[in-house]
């Protein structure tokens, strides 16, 4: 979810600067990326994060903006991974440095090293690896059967406007971001674990996200990489939750603190940004106050579009 955030006592933010009209503007706005002169490596480029109610920024924010700097950076390949490590806690509304090394350029593939630096120190960095596609064979992993359809769930608004579930540590602010702040609607099977774990307390979960409005355009990407880069932003809301689950631990039960560490993902095969995606999510383990979850994006027809793999810092107390 939010790097470094905490739903227990530091995360009781004043802050009211989230959006009260659900729009998926706030995610393009992170996409706006502006060239500077480089400092360590071969280009660079400055980018700002968005408003949220928490003390430090969404880690999705860095994820995107990285990989919009690393596809700004090639020509006639496509992002097919990226693998990623949070440093440090990134500010809220402030510029991240974006640095980018051009590590190889092939006929078939490019590597790409970017680096995020805030306040003079190093925040982010990544490996991002560009694909010129071949012909091959084609498999694809299943979706998961007995999913309900998104129209016949309750969004976030409606869950947290509706439930008598204890409030513990949300504020006004975080309700009306979880509401409709994060530029994209979401909808939870078996319920989400903003309040308390509803429904079965199982591995898997699964979410139906889609853009509230019609994503915007974006200065230097393509709709296919930005659709990319919406993948990479929107996956980390949601992806430590089945841990969460498991463990019986909600958002804002007093004491949670969480922290994304690493992250991978990978693209297998473009597909709509403007319709229903299924993310299908599983625990694989928890120990040692980490909890490692994957996901994986399916289209509303079952077309699996990509895959992800996220460890995070799960504490209680």
């Amino acid at each position: 979810m939010n790097d470094f955030q905490s739903t227990g006592a530091d995360s009781r933010s004043t802050r009211t600067d989230v959006r009260s009209v659900p729009t998926s503007a706030v995610f393009t706005a992170a996409l706006a990326l502006t060239p500077v002169d480089p400092e360590h490596f071969d280009l660079a480029f400055t980018a700002r994060t968005q408003p949220c109610p928490w003390p430090k920024a969404y880690g999705g924010d860095m994820v995107a903006q990285a990989a919009a700097a690393a596809m700004r950076s090639v020509e006639g390949k496509t992002l097919h991974s990226m693998h990623s490590y949070f440093l440090r806690p990134v500010d809220i509304g402030a510029d991240v440095r974006y640095e980018v090394e051009l590590l190889r350029d092939g006929r078939g593939y490019a590597t790409r090293q970017v680096r995020g630096f805030q306040n003079g120190k190093p925040v982010y960095t990544c490996l991002a690896n560009f694909a010129a596609g071949e012909p091959g064979a084609t498999f694809a992993a299943e979706p998961p059967t007995g999913i309900p359809d998104p129209t016949e769930l309750p969004s976030s608004a409606t869950y947290l406007r509706d439930t008598t579930a204890p409030r513990g540590t949300m504020t006004p602010a975080s309700e009306e971001y979880w509401s409709g702040g994060r530029s994209f609607d979401m909808r939870h099977v078996p319920g989400p674990v903003y309040l308390t774990v509803e429904g079965e307390r199982v591995p898997q979960q699964a979410v139906w996200v889609r853009p509230f409005d019609a994503l915007r355009p974006v200065v230097g990407l393509t709709s296919e990489q930005r659709d990319l880069a919406a993948l990479a932003y929107v996956c980390d809301y949601t992806i430590l939750e089945p841990v969460l689950r498991m463990l019986d631990l909600s958002w804002a039960q007093p004491g949670v603190v969480t922290a994304s560490l690493d992250h991978s993902m990978w693209f297998h095969r473009p597909g709509p940004l403007d319709e229903w995606l299924l993310y299908a999510q599983e625990a694989v383990a928890a120990d040692s106050g980490r909890g490692l979850a994957v996901g994986r994006f399916f289209t509303a027809s079952g077309t699996h579009l990509a895959t992800v793999a996220q460890e995070g810092l799960i504490r209680s107390s």
